[in-house]
Parts: C-alpha cells; structure tokens; sequence
C-alpha cells in the first residue's frame, strides 16, 4: 500500500491445560509456553509496531507469592524488548536454580513468567498517544484474586461516551474516556458483582478462605461477558484472564474483527491470524477455527473450553481489508483471494491500455500488492490464450505470425522499489515533499519512451498523497506515453470505525474527489441539504447514511477520473489513468469476508453509521478532527 494507514492490532492467548512439570518432561524445559508466545507475537507483528505487551498467571500459586507478571514495552523493536527481559530473568534463574531449574514447583516459587494462562498483545495506536499507558494488556488489581482482571483485544468501539456514562451511573468513577478503559471497567464491575453474589451464597455456612476456593471454581463467565457487552457496539476481539486463571475471548456480533482458535489436550491458543497458530504449533489449517460472531471461547480454571453464546448475533461483516492488506499474505486462503483480486482488475486494464499489450509494462507498488499483481500477470495470460485460441481457430497464420503469437508474454517488470525510509527532519514543507518523494526509487531504461504504458498495481489508494508527491513524480520521468495506476481495493469513500486509522473523510482522495465534482458542477446546496440530513439522522439515531446521497450524483468512473486528475503531480507529461476494483468484483474475489463499509457505507452496527453521519457535520462545520 503506498499509503501507509495504521488498522487492527493483534491479540495471542495460550492456555496450557496440563501442570507446568509436563511440558518440562516432554519437551525438556520450562520455557514451553514462552517460545510459542514469541512465534505467536512475532509472526503477527505487522498488527502492531507502536507498542507490545504479555501477561502471565500462575494458576493455584501460594499465597505471598506474586502470580500475575506483566511487562509492556514501546521501544523500536517492542516484541525483542519484551522476550529479551524475559530471557534475562530465566537466565538468572537457571544459574540459581541448577537442577531445580526443571522442577515446576521451584519455578512458581522464584520465576515469573512461568504460570499456565498467556496473553500477548501488539498495538497500532490509532488514535492516542503512543505510551506505556496505552499498552495491553491492561490489569484491573485486587487483593481477591477472583477480582482481578488482564484484558487485551483488538477493538474500537463506536459509543464510547455511552459506555462511560454508564460506568457513571453504575457509581464508578472512570479515569479516562477512552474504550479501552470503559470496556475493562464494564467487565470488571459484572465480574466483582459475580464474586460478590457468591460470597454471599456461601458465607453463613463456610470460612471466607473456604469460599474464594467456590467462587473460582463457579464464576459464570458467560454471564458475566452478556451483561458487560450488550451495550456495547463497535468491532471487537477482547481477551482477558481473571487472576484464578480462568480466560476468555469474546467477539463481535458482526465477526468484524478477527479471532481464531486451536486446542487439544495440551493448549488452547487463540490468535489474530491463522498462520501465526499455525507456524507456532505446526498443525493443519483445517484444525485452526474461527470464532464464533457473537461468541465467547471460555476456558475454565481447570482447562475446559467452550464457545458459548454472549450477545445477538447479527449479519456476518467480517473486514475485507484484513483478507486486501492487513493480514499477512502466507494464509493460502488470503494469498488466493488477493490473486483473484488482481485477476478480476484485468478487463478495465486491458480498456485503460486499448488492449495494447505489445507495448505495456507491468510492475506493482511494494510490497504487499506483489500477490494481486501475480493475479493480474495470470489474468494477463488467460486473455493471451483465449486471443491464441481464436487466431488459431479463426484464422490461418504463417509461420512466423504464429511463432511470435504463440511466444509472446506479457512485459513484466520491476520498476518501483521502496528505498531506505528517508527521515523528513527538514522544517518547511516545500523541502519535506522533496524527501517524500525519494522514499520510493525506480528501475531505468526498460521503457520505451513515449512508447509504452505502464500499469502499475497497489492494494489500495486511502489518500493518494504518496501517489502525488511520490510515485507517479518519479515514473513519469521514465518518460512513458500513459500510466495505470490499478487499485485492488475499491474506492474508499468512508470512515472506519472499528479499528483502522482512517477516520478523517477529508484525508480520502475519493471524497475530495466529490467534492470537487460537486463544486465544478455548481451543485453546492446539495452539500447543505446532505449536512442537514445528516443532523437530524443524529439526533434520532436514524439508521441511514446520508453520504450516499452525495456519491450518487456521480458514477463511479466519475470519481475515478477525478481522483486521477488531484493526483496528477504539477508538471507531469504522460497521461494518467486511476483504475479502481469495483464492489461486485471485490464480494466475488472474497465472498466469506463482506464488510465493506469503507468502500459503500454500508455499516453494520448504528454506531457505524452515526460516525459517518457525523464525519459529514464535522466536515461541513470546519471540525477537521475524528468523529468517534
């Protein structure tokens, strides 16, 4: 993507459901669980390069003993600095130790880092600062031990200031607004009420000690999770451990954001993404599940785990762009889908280049779009056949006609590389724009100029600014007759709201595009009549999104033409074309993944579309900030 965006973050939970002196007997040391937890994190760290955290506890530890460990970092390289701390505390364990080093009942008393329960996290802030505070997991402290709280997740949720209210009115009194804090209040508070009603079950006939071993072997997480989540509307893939060791993952009604689990008789693990599970354990995708929508794996304090049901669930919208760009490509149902993207580009290429394959280059953005442009090059080679087969059928070549159609492939090669990320420390922005555009370089003298197309693919265009001030700057001094800039994504028209960084309508070209139609074409009192449609759906609550009304004045290859001439850099001499992946195309590349809502304003929750609505009044009232 040239346009670099930060999106969802990235959960891992391991739950060993046998004693620690096991996993040391088989495997032949107490490290087991933290090796899998760094491949676990390590092979999901595209999720989240602002900041990293772990938690560990230690199930049924002595009292006096600390069982809960945690350690959260925001350095360069967050995920080494986590594992490196750790390894540093093993190492001095095992010098102390000696042998006792591989007796689990040694490593609880003088190790941390060696309990039963695991959660890891990586964060891509997309809004906040990016400090220590902001890292999951986060922990909820209580001398009960059945009180205490670990939660981490890869979330947004739309009604934050809803959530906090609430939390207002149960009498808690939140330290911040902001989701992450409401949303492991709103748990811990349903979670102390839990404890509460069974203490007070149990305490006129047994000791207090005597009932904190009750309440940990008969919490209702469900219950606990349906009261806590039912106001809640957004994308969300939460994780939490209580300090007795029983854990959960919970997802969103609409299966908005990821979540996938593997278990047998040794661990239950849940991840993001279903090769981290799978490089991490070595087992077969078809045993790596996906949870439930609406749903919540419990594991108990004793290993059992089930998917039980939590809050309604809705219409199935899992994120399209985690299937175009955010998860890594190595899943071979991802890998296939964003071939067929490319593939199914091949018809407007092939119009956008007057089917002038002789004289056509093709190459891609790196280097995530590198796999939709593989579907292209196929896409490429399907027409050549099928131009061979009606040549061969229709006609009678000579022999050299038919030597040069039958070897003849299309021009592929690599023309834009990404360079060293240059620092933009120069002050003024006139000099900042000329380091940008050297953040890219390219391949010389393989274009015939004046000559030749260039068809260039990148997964997706969000603001077209690196497009501008970088990209097409540099090809064009390549000297083609005309370049195609072919997104594999559709048009992004909308905000996110569930947990990608594109949150601001006024950053996307495509708007900006709208809005200059609207303005050329004199059509200015639509945009007031759109603003107070946009009020009123507000204040009601109305599930519609006015904003369509604005895009439904132009079609889509409207837009496309006008993205093309604002990303049009001042001087260029090749003319331009922008392609964009229809919608219809994009639900047949990926039919089980169909959130769209960025792409047709189509949002699956009231939240969703409240936020749109309002990114249209902040715009109009010359608030250039987030609408959630």
């Amino acid at each position: 993507m040239s346009d670099a965006i930060k999106h969802e973050c990235g959960i891992a939970h391991i739950r060993l459901r046998k004693p620690l002196q096991y996993y040391i007997d088989k495997y032949g040391t107490p490290t087991y669980a933290i090796n899998k937890m760094y491949i676990l994190m390590e092979k999901q760290r595209n999720r989240g390069q602002d900041g990293a955290g772990i938690a560990n506890i230690k199930i049924d530890s002595n009292p006096g003993v600390r069982y809960i460990s945690r350690y959260r970092s925001v350095e360069d390289q967050p995920i080494k600095d986590i594992f490196d701390r750790i390894g540093k505390k093993l190492r001095k364990a095992q010098k102390l130790g000696g042998e006792n080093y591989y007796d689990a009942d040694w490593q609880f008393e003088n190790t941390a880092f060696t309990g039963e329960a695991w959660l890891g996290h990586l964060r891509y802030g997309t809004h906040g600062k990016n400090s220590i505070e902001n890292c999951h997991p986060m922990l909820r402290r209580s001398n009960w031990r059945s009180r205490n709280l670990v939660v981490a997740g890869n979330f947004n949720m739309t009604n934050v200031d809803d959530l906090f209210d609430i939390l207002v009115e149960l009498g808690q009194h939140p330290k911040e607004k902001v989701d992450t804090v409401t949303v492991m209040e709103k748990i811990g508070h349903f979670l102390d009420e839990e404890v509460e009603n069974l203490y007070k079950k149990y305490k006129n006939n047994y000791s207090s000690k005597e009932i904190s071993d009750f309440i940990e072997g008969e919490v209702d997480l469900q219950r606990v999770l349906k009261r806590s989540c039912k106001d809640f509307d957004g994308g969300y893939a939460m994780c939490g451990m209580t300090g007795y060791g029983a854990s959960f993952v919970v997802r969103d009604p609409n299966g908005i954001r990821p979540a996938y689990y593997y278990a047998d008789d040794e661990v239950v693990v849940v991840a993001s993404e279903k090769t981290a599970i799978k490089t991490a354990f070595n087992v077969e995708y078809t045993s790596i599940q996906e949870i439930k929508p609406g749903h919540g794996l419990i594991v108990s304090k004793n290993g059992e785990y089930g998917q039980y049901p939590i809050v309604p669930v809705g219409e199935k919208k899992s994120c399209s762009f985690e299937r175009i760009y955010f998860s890594r490509g190595t899943d071979p149902d991802i890998y296939n889908e964003r071939k067929t993207l490319g593939k199914l580009l091949v018809p407007q290429i092939l119009k956008a280049i007057n089917f002038d394959l002789k004289n056509t280059v093709f190459s891609y953005i790196p280097n995530t779009s590198e796999t939709s442009y593989l579907g292209m090059i196929a896409g490429i080679e399907d027409y050549l056949i099928e131009r061979r087969k009606e040549v061969l059928i229709d006609k009678k070549p000579s022999v050299e006609s038919l030597e040069e159609l039958l070897s003849f492939k299309p021009r592929v090669e690599k023309l834009v590389l990404k360079d060293a990320k240059l620092r933009t420390f120069i002050a003024d922005d006139n000099h900042r724009d000329e380091m940008v555009a050297h953040a890219y370089d390219t391949t010389f003298e393989v274009i015939h100029k004046g000559i030749d197309n260039l068809v260039i693919i990148d997964d997706s265009i969000v603001r077209g600014t690196t497009l501008e001030k970088s990209i097409l700057t540099m090809l064009d001094r390549l000297e083609p007759k005309k370049i195609i800039i072919a997104s594999s994504a559709p048009q992004i028209r909308f905000p996110d709201c569930y947990g990608i960084d594109m949150s601001k309508i006024t950053e996307f070209v495509a708007f900006r595009a709208m809005i200059a139609l609207i303005e050329e074409r004199n059509l200015d009192h639509k945009l007031d009549e759109v603003y107070e449609k946009c009020k009123n759906a507000l204040n009601k609550k109305l599930p519609i999104n006015y904003m369509n009304d604005l895009y439904d004045l132009f079609s889509y290859d409207e837009i496309s033409e006008k993205i093309g001439e604002i990303v049009r850099p001042a001087g260029m001499k090749a003319d331009l074309e922008v392609v964009y992946q229809t919608v219809s195309n994009l639900h047949k590349a990926i039919p089980d993944h169909s959130g769209d809502w960025y792409f047709t304003g189509n949002f699956p929750t009231q939240g969703g579309t409240n936020v749109a609505n309002r990114s249209f009044v902040n715009f109009r009232e010359g608030k250039y900030v987030r609408a959630y």
